[in-house]
């Protein structure tokens, strides 16, 4: 095999991928939406089986805007349970922090210009 064949190789091998990437975020699509029927699910499920290609196209033009909508509230619901759950974790709110670095410096472990530091950047955060 030349150097071209090998090219063209890689490059449908790619595109192949590409589209089987593109058809499984359909069907992840198709399935997620909850507002569709599941007759709806199905019979598009049955158009990607038997007409892929144009099956998917069609698909694309006809719900690619709400596809992106749906992934975009997917990903900030995923972003704030993100934040619910490092919130939750840290446990502390600013007047604790406060608090313990106040009990820090009491103890000899902070000096008074590093609790101003840390007062400092946590009333920052807020």
């Amino acid at each position: 095999m030349t150097f071209w064949d090998y090219f063209w190789l890689m490059m449908s091998f790619l595109l192949y991928v590409s589209y089987l990437v593109v058809l499984f975020l359909i069907v992840k699509d198709i399935f997620a939406d909850s507002t569709r029927p599941g007759w709806s699910k199905a019979a598009w499920v049955v158009v990607l089986i038997f007409l892929p290609v144009l099956g998917g196209l069609a698909y694309l033009i006809a719900f690619g805007q709400s596809m992106s909508l749906r992934q975009a509230a997917r990903h900030d619901v995923a972003n704030e349970d993100s934040d619910d759950y490092v919130r939750r974790t840290a446990g502390t709110n600013p007047t604790e922090q406060i608090a313990q670095a106040k009990t820090l410096m009491d103890d000899g472990a902070l000096t008074a210009d590093e609790f101003a530091a840390v007062k400092e950047r946590v009333l920052r955060q807020q």
